[in-house]
């Protein structure tokens, strides 16, 4: 396989996937948000190098997750644009795929902040 492009248009065709999602996709930046937020507490209460690796391995999980999800709905969408059983079983299925990452999101930011909060007080 050729390339036909540069690797520098590479990483400006992703930073532009990035920043289509960002403007065009509500939950994506409502999980940047969160990442912020959870980034925010990481230096607050001072992660250790382990407790970093889980964080940001989790936000990127999630992150990943939304991208995946926003780019099979689109492909759905082109395939076929009508109302069909089997396109909702497809995008509800990648939608619990980032509902799920969220859920464990929740439970690693749980395992993390929790014990650090509570030894603070």
């Amino acid at each position: 396989m050729s390339l036909t492009h540069s690797t520098v248009k590479s990483f400006r065709y992703a930073f532009s996937g990035l920043n289509t999602a960002l403007k065009n996709e509500p939950n994506f930046r409502i999980h940047v948000v969160f990442a912020i937020l959870a980034l925010t507490f990481g230096i607050f209460l001072k992660l250790n190098s382990l407790e970093w690796l889980f964080l940001t391995f989790t936000i990127f999980y999630v992150l990943t997750l939304e991208l995946l999800n926003t780019v099979l709905e689109s492909i759905v969408n082109i395939a076929n644009p009508e109302i069909n059983p089997y396109a909702k079983i497809a995008k509800d299925v990648a939608a619990a795929c980032v509902l799920l990452a969220a859920f464990m999101s929740i439970i690693v930011g749980i395992a993390l902040f929790l014990p650090k909060i509570i030894a603070a007080f």
